[in-house]
């Protein structure tokens, strides 16, 4: 009989990042995975993405959550139909796909969980060096939140928060996927559309360099490439 092994909670948005994310937690752990919508333009696309994910490989320790705060609070045209999303390649500073202190609400209602599970990690898929820029997505933040965690939870609750790709290249993070035989053809990464991806927000761009810089064609389908 084999060692059991810990439980670990993996934040899946449903695209390529969260995707590799999880696939590297469950060479170890027992992995419970976690997705939210919060009015997002693709919420339905990605939603589909993580269920796929799922039954690829067979994980049945599923939770799916609302933060529709996020979408009541706006800030983002993520969330706020009268904001355009960008596209037209990637700008300097932080975009306007930055949902304002999302990976908090995400982080806190996966540390709620693991605390019930009696998971000893949360694997988040956040990427600092080579994306968008987003505040929530640099080490500091998620070594500042564990220090939360330890003040906010039950004496003796030991939860690490898990950032593998934290200080990857998005190449590199396809490379590994490939390795690892990740089904890149059910993620989803597009920001504006829930039949081919767009091609031309950040986050298709940032996708498509990616597999480029790998010598690779992304599986799945775009209206265009930008």
């Amino acid at each position: 009989m084999g060692k059991i092994k810990e439980k670990a909670v993996c934040l899946v948005s449903g695209g390529m990042d969260s995707l590799v994310s999880m696939a590297m937690a469950i060479e170890d752990y027992d992995v419970c995975m976690m997705h939210a919508y919060y009015g997002q333009l693709t919420q339905e696309r990605e939603l589909k993405a993580f269920r796929d994910i799922s039954a690829h490989y067979s994980i049945d320790k599923v939770m799916t959550f609302s933060l529709s705060t996020l979408a009541q609070i706006g800030g983002s045209s993520l969330t706020d139909p009268e904001i355009d999303v960008h596209t037209g390649g990637l700008v300097d500073g932080i975009p306007n796909t930055y949902v304002p202190f999302r990976n908090a609400h995400l982080l806190s209602a996966a540390v709620s969980w693991a605390e019930v599970l009696g998971a000893s990690r949360v694997f988040i898929g956040a990427v600092e060096e080579d994306s968008s820029g987003y505040p929530d997505c640099r080490e500091s933040f998620f070594r500042a939140f564990e220090k939360v965690v330890v003040e906010g939870t039950l004496p003796g609750t030991k939860i690490e928060i898990v950032t593998p790709l934290l200080h990857l290249t998005k190449t590199e993070i396809v490379r590994k996927g490939i390795q690892m035989r990740v089904p890149f053809e059910l993620s989803w990464s597009c920001y504006k559309n829930n039949e081919k991806a767009c091609g031309v927000c950040d986050s298709c761009i940032l996708r498509l360099r990616a597999f480029e810089g790998a010598g690779l064609e992304d599986p799945i389908l775009y209206e265009e490439k930008g």
